[in-house]
């Protein structure tokens, strides 16, 4: 029978890579099959597959399976998998080539423009000698990167990269990756979301190529919280580790690694309650992004004094936003920061108030006085202890708050550049929900100027004469509670 890895088409090591098919990502299962309608190769790429030819064959071992021909595609499926030809299949490039494909056209076209820079008219060098060596950041996000390439040559071509996005690429495991990084001395954050990545056989291995690492994203990795553990040695200085939408259901106890962590994101994931608690040997640790349903049990973390639930399933009854940060701040009582604003006093005690008065005809129905039903307590572990900080609500206090009218998720927002006064306020309408990231890419192809040199902060009319720094590209205009009709001021080096 023909093998798959004896065609032209097919390396070697194809069975566990990684391979782009039809704009999807997949991995090679099976590298040789007994031939049906011709030469065959069977992916799991993570959907089922409908109007298309069943077929049942054999791997190399013998061994029975079920798949489909490559055809229409539904929705995604953790067991999908189909037979691609090897010729619709590509295993992608190294990271130097990758770079040099995502980098080259815009070289070429700023080539041809005069940007105007604080007055002063200037002109691009040629791409010769605009190197890949200035660039501090490199985004590869989809692309088919699947390696490092020649051993050295990363370090050559592009040494200053402190930021790299590598989102759903063709890497399949950590020593790759590794290969990567180790190459690059001031990599400081680094984007891995949506990849697939074989776990490395001896983390502690790695722990040169990561030991610069602050910032780590690993959303939608299909990972689960002890293999996060298993990997964490890599990690010995990691400051911000975003883990959305995951696998992760019981936590456990980080011991003696992730000791250095000041913020933790495991918003999105199917999380037991009760496993909360064990991130509280991250002593460290201020900053939790999470959902709702826990806020109770991380009331518990004494040293939790920042929180963040932006574009979670948090929500009030009414709907309204401003309602559930009031019931957040009403739970956690030890809470100073909450969705990047401070918790002014006087915002801790009309949150509390108004919680008293909010769910007052709960606690009446549940017998009131000191000693409620056990359920009403479960759900309002404070609620005695604020009654006794404000005294119980009188009987016309009981009522349902009115619901607010939801807000408009598009934000009118006015960039302005103060250093530069011959350049004119631009206006954007841009969603809540948009990262920093994206909103300094769009202010690089207003302003050309290259996003990693932009510095931003913003002002609102509520506090007029103030400015807010906006310090972290992963968060959300909404995190930093940017409202309509505020201004973002932009600096850049």
């Amino acid at each position: 029978s023909p093998i798959l890895s004896k065609s032209p088409e097919v390396p070697a090591d194809a069975v566990g890579r990684r391979v782009s098919c039809g704009g999807e990502r997949a991995t090679v299962r099976y590298g040789s099959v007994v031939p049906v309608l011709g030469l065959w190769k069977a992916v799991s790429c993570g959907w089922p597959l409908e109007g298309s030819v069943a077929l049942t064959v054999f791997n190399r071992e013998r061994m029975m399976f079920k798949m489909r021909l490559m055809g229409s595609r539904s929705l995604r499926h953790p067991k999908g998998g189909s037979f691609v030809r090897p010729a619709k299949v590509s295993y992608g490039v190294d990271y130097l080539t990758a770079v040099q494909q995502e980098y080259q056209i815009d070289s070429e076209e700023v080539l041809r423009e005069e940007i105007s820079i604080s007055s002063k008219k200037l002109k691009w060098l040629a791409v010769e000698e605009r190197s890949l060596e200035t660039l501090p950041s490199v985004l590869l996000t989809r692309s088919d990167v699947n390696g490092p390439g020649a051993d050295g040559e990363i370090r050559k071509t592009t040494p200053n990269v402190q930021w790299l996005d590598l989102s759903g690429t063709l890497l399949s495991c950590w020593e790759d990756v590794s290969a990567i990084s180790q190459q690059l001395d001031q990599l400081n954050g680094l984007q891995l979301s949506n990849n697939r990545l074989r776990f490395p056989s001896d983390p502690s291995a790695h722990l040169q190529a990561f030991g610069s690492l602050r910032v780590l994203v690993l959303n939608s990795c299909d990972l689960t919280w002890p293999q996060i553990l298993e990997c964490a040695p890599m990690w010995p200085q990691l400051e911000d580790l975003s883990v959305q939408e995951n696998n992760i259901t019981e936590l456990q106890r980080p011991d003696g690694v992730l000791q250095s962590l000041k913020s933790l994101s495991l918003s999105s994931n199917p999380l037991v309650q009760e496993t909360v608690l064990s991130i509280a040997a991250l002593s460290r640790c201020v900053f939790i992004y999470i959902e709702f349903y826990v806020v109770d049990e991380l009331a518990k973390l004494c040293s939790l004094v920042q929180f963040s639930c932006r574009r979670n399933k948090l929500a009030s009854s009414d709907g309204n936003p401003k309602t559930a940060d009031q019931l957040l701040i009403a739970k956690l009582g030890g809470l100073e920061v909450l969705n990047g604003s401070k918790v002014h006093p006087e915002d801790r005690k009309g949150a509390e108030l108004d919680y008293i008065k909010m769910f007052g005809e709960d606690w009446l129905k549940a017998g009131g006085g000191a000693q409620p039903g056990s359920e009403f307590t479960c759900q309002h572990p404070r609620y005695l202890s604020l009654i006794h900080k404000y005294g119980a609500p009188e009987e016309g206090e009981l009522r349902k708050p009115k619901p607010f009218a939801l807000k408009n998720q598009l934000l009118k927002i006015t960039f302005v550049c103060p250093d530069d006064g011959e350049r004119k306020p631009i206006e954007k309408k841009l969603p809540a929900s948009m990262e920093v990231q994206k909103v300094k890419g769009l202010l690089y192809r207003l302003l050309k100027v290259p996003a990693a040199d932009l510095k931003l902060t913003y002002t609102s009319l509520k506090k007029v004469g103030t400015e807010f720094e906006i310090d972290s590209d992963l968060k959300t205009l909404q995190f930093y509670s940017i409202e309509d009709g505020d201004q973002v001021l932009v600096r850049w080096s």
